[in-house]
């Protein structure tokens, strides 16, 4: 069996804060729990919707330009050309932060509530918080 072809969007929507705790929300639109809280929040945000469904992005097989149609992420689409099909996911924002030990910078994904990553370059173990 073939595993699921997926491409990430390239637009993503703005980062958002819960209205109860203040702590970063996952990056989608819609009916959505906060991570750190529990508090359910509905989230919309019409120019990235529009944005989305104007997007346009190569097929994963045959490179043929598709323009998503779709204001929603994840979404599920089948190439004109090679009938490809494949999932656009939502895309996942990266950010640079620093090694409070060595002041390295690391680029990881951001995510919504606090965990603990060691430093590649000098394995000292600490804390990020969004």
């Amino acid at each position: 069996m073939d595993e699921p072809i997926t491409v990430e969007s390239r637009i993503a929507p703005p980062p958002l804060s819960c209205p109860k705790c203040g702590g970063l929300l996952p990056s989608e639109l819609g009916d959505i729990q906060c991570e750190l809280c529990g508090a359910n929040v509905r989230t919309d945000h019409a120019p990235t919707r529009k944005k989305w469904e104007e997007e346009r992005l190569s097929c994963p097989s045959c490179s043929k330009v598709l323009i998503a149609g779709v204001n929603d992420r994840p979404a599920e689409l089948r190439c004109g050309g090679c009938e490809t099909q494949f999932t656009l996911t939502a895309k996942v924002i990266r950010v640079e932060i620093q090694c409070p030990s060595c002041e390295r910078s690391l680029r990881m994904k951001q995510r919504p509530g606090e965990r603990t990553i060691t430093c590649p370059a000098c394995e000292v173990p600490f804390k990020v918080s969004f």
